[in-house]
């Protein structure tokens, strides 16, 4: 009778703490505002419209275009105009012979002359137009062909800002998923504990099967309050990459126990709309084949790798131009005005005014610079068949990755197939022991087993969801297929 109300007492104090567990929780969110829901589709549009990482990408963008219309000046017309005043407080003076002024002048004597006047305007326009630069054209190529290279770093961007979120979006679900899994262990625990007392007391069911149960239950506390931490720490990973502040006061939808990937019209409007942006363009069974054909043109690594040899093909042309002479229509004019006195603007008489104007052609002609010409051109060339190999093997490296990853995709399709299957035969195999329990032909441990199994089997149910999830996402960046614009994607489950 001692041991019995010992295991009694331990029962009653195990109450109190899964009651306070329970409680501290609903208290605090009594307290907080409710969290913002989050559908897959809003956090990936919240994501590439508040991404840090694309708007430093998105710059390089403009300067790229900026730089196409600095390139445009090398082909365009060169107009300057020059406009000066010159007070000349000190007027310069040369001394000549007096007799150039005085004949009577005795022999030796100087006589102090003036130069200039004390006011001098000048004003002047200067144009040029190339007529054949070479340089300037291959620069202007250059320029389009870098700014290409830049759209395409923004696309490849965009698409690791979806992925990554897609992919932390399915962390926070899985991270849900233990709480909720560990959740029902407890309450199912609590319920077997319950009728395990009274059966006590009625003398049908041992001390041990009581402590037993009381053990049990006592480990999953601290396992729950470790997965609701977890979940804590994702969400905020999930609000990092969205681009939000990290407060955690966010909630998503979706539940991966109850995803259906057999058939899709089965699933719930939050399933149906997480699993319609979670990386569905390369349908499970498209060939290999096409799918990397695929890759090859839309997988944005690849092609800003052509996209740098089509800009260093461009540099080699432009070290090559420095061998064409230029071409240039150049023209002047100038007008000139000085006064004496108080200054009034270019003079009042056209005699103090002159004026000069030229027109012509100018052709420069590199001869000889040296080695530096030839020696920059072959490093050039050498830029691009480095280039090229790194091409080669990316290329090599995608198709491995491809293969990899439909690999994934598959066989966490078929493990879904399979745990679901294994959830049905585990919560059957819980009901039968539980059954047998309380009918006295059974064993506590064996219901023990069978609780542990079902918890098992529905997480690593909910787990191969996650994984099939995760590969689709990375399957599709893979070939190239991400969305890269913000509303690109449905942000709601219509719900």
């Amino acid at each position: 009778m001692k041991g019995r109300q010992t295991t009694g007492d331990l029962g009653t104090l195990l109450g109190i703490v899964a009651f306070l567990v329970a409680a501290v929780p609903l208290y605090a969110q009594a307290g907080a505002r409710q969290p913002e829901v989050y559908s897959l589709g809003r956090a990936l549009n919240v994501a590439l419209a508040n991404s840090q990482t694309l708007k430093d990408t998105e710059m390089d963008l403009e300067r790229a275009h900026q730089q196409v219309r600095e390139a445009w000046s090398g082909v365009l017309p060169d107009i300057r105009g020059t406009a000066s005043y010159t007070r000349n407080v000190l007027q310069q003076e040369f001394f000549l012979p007096a007799r150039f002024f005085d004949p009577t002048a005795p022999p030796g004597e100087l006589a102090a002359v003036k130069v200039g006047s004390d006011n001098t305007w000048q004003a002047g326009l200067s144009a040029s137009q190339p007529l054949f630069e070479y340089t300037a054209f291959v620069g202007l190529g250059a320029a389009g062909r870098f700014k290409a290279l830049q759209e395409e770093r923004v696309r490849g961007t965009a698409q690791e800002v979806v992925t990554t979120v897609r992919i932390a979006y399915f962390n926070v679900l899985l991270a849900e998923e233990s709480v909720r899994l560990i959740e029902n262990s407890i309450e199912r625990i609590r319920r077997t504990l319950e009728e395990t007392q009274a059966m006590n007391r009625a003398g049908m069911a041992s001390d041990y099967d009581v402590l037993l149960l009381e053990v049990q239950l006592s480990n999953l506390v601290p396992n729950l309050r470790r997965a609701e931490y977890d979940r804590a720490s994702r969400l905020r990973a999930l609000q990092v990459e969205m681009g939000l502040y990290p407060d955690g006061q966010i909630a998503v939808e979706g539940n991966l126990d109850e995803v259906d990937l057999a058939d899709f019209s089965q699933n719930s409007p939050a399933n149906a709309a997480l699993l319609n942006v979670s990386g569905v363009g390369v349908p499970d069974d498209v060939d290999l084949g096409q799918v990397q054909q695929l890759a090859l043109d839309r997988r944005s690594d690849i092609r800003q790798v052509r996209s740098n040899i089509l800009l260093e093909e461009a540099n080699l042309q432009a070290q090559k131009a420095e061998y064409f002479p230029s071409l240039s229509l150049v023209g002047n004019y100038s007008i000139t005005a000085q006064q004496d006195g108080s200054p009034v603007f270019f003079g009042t008489s056209p005699n103090q005014r002159t004026s000069v104007g030229s027109a012509g052609v100018a052709v420069s002609l590199p001869i000889f610079t040296g080695m530096s010409r030839d020696a920059r051109v072959q490093q050039v060339r050498a830029n691009i068949r480095q280039t090229e190999y790194r091409l080669e093997r990316l290329e090599n490296q995608a198709m491995n990755e491809l293969r990899t990853l439909m690999g994934n995709v598959n066989e966490a399709r078929q493990r879904a197939a399979s745990q679901k299957q294994a959830v049905a035969q585990a919560q059957r195999g819980f009901e039968i022991a539980s059954a047998e329990y309380n009918a006295g032909i059974g064993s506590r441990l064996q219901t023990s087993e069978a609780e542990l199994a079902l918890r098992e089997s529905e997480f690593n149910y909910a787990q191969a969801v996650y994984d099939y999830l995760v590969a689709r996402a990375q399957l599709e960046m893979a070939v190239g297929l991400v969305p890269e614009e913000a509303g690109s994607f449905s942000a709601s489950s219509d719900r």
